[in-house]
């Protein structure tokens, strides 16, 4: 059984404090799950709600907590460099200059550090698989939103991951580029046996693609197939109550002058940093 688990998180607790102040709030509340090999698990919750926390602990960047975190069976604060290269990882997507320099076969490229036997190889399947191929000497800054998208998929993939992490890639992309993402997502899950953790606020599109959710707002209320999800009102009605909640909570802080609670908000930063 152990075999089939690609991912599995027990009493996960993040504490997110303030320097200089008593300020501390649990942005993780004892969050226990698993992902299978070959799940899609769809993560939906509000803004603030631990989501980038949760994605920063498992790809190691914070190691603070109290739980422990598993990937395929390793854990991630003793075993970190080995663990990453087998995870793709896709941050919240940021607008890119539209005069930088870098190409699309060098930022493909950079999905390879430490693996440069059949890089050029590499590089031209992980392109076909999003739909890229010929583009590789365009730079970046030419593609357009949803080119640039699947670019960083690519990225993700070139290093042939068997757990593939979306912190909410769509957020500045428009719906027919999202639905496209939609399908190539769903395609690489069904077609490669991927793994897949994928954190979005598009409730419709999470019911169409995912064959897992988890309603996450510090603490994690559901998490269980889709269909249980979607076909229940009653939870669905704990979902918007519970985001709801968040939201005046978090207005209330900033109203204070204090951080939300949700940890440091240059988590992807940091990974990027790791990286290289």
């Amino acid at each position: 059984m152990q075999d089939l688990v690609a991912v599995s998180v027990k009493n996960l607790t993040y504490t997110y404090k303030v320097s200089s102040t008593s300020f501390s709030s649990n942005v993780l509340d004892n969050i226990s799950f698993s992902v299978n090999k070959g799940d899609l698990l769809g993560v939906i919750g509000p803004n603030g709600a631990g989501k980038t926390t949760l994605f920063s602990c498992m790809l190691g960047l914070f190691k603070d907590y109290q739980g422990e975190v598993r990937i395929f069976g390793h854990d991630i604060r003793k075993n970190n460099n080995l663990i990453l290269q087998s995870i793709g990882y896709i941050p919240q997507q940021k607008s890119i200059e539209q005069g930088f320099p870098a190409t699309v076969q060098e930022i493909v490229s950079l999905g390879l550090i430490g693996k440069r036997n059949g890089s050029k190889e590499k590089v031209s399947s992980a392109l076909e698989m999003v739909d890229l191929s010929g583009q590789n000497h365009r730079r970046i800054g030419e593609l357009s939103g949803g080119q640039q998208q699947r670019l960083l998929i690519a990225k993700a993939l070139v290093s042939e991951p068997k757990l593939l992490i979306l912190d909410e890639p769509t957020t500045s992309v428009d719906v027919e580029t999202q639905n496209k993402f939609y399908t190539l997502v769903k395609n690489l899950n069904l077609k490669n046996n991927l793994s897949i953790i994928w954190a979005s606020h598009d409730l419709d599109a999470v019911n169409k693609i995912a064959n897992k959710v988890m309603c996450l707002n510090r603490s994690m209320f559901f998490h269980g197939d889709t269909s249980e999800f979607f076909g229940s009102n009653e939870l669905i009605r704990m979902y918007s109550e519970s985001s709801m909640q968040l939201h005046m909570r978090s207005h209330s802080n900033q109203n204070k002058g204090l951080n939300s609670g949700y940890g440091p908000e240059d988590a992807n930063s940091r990974h990027d940093e790791m990286k290289g």
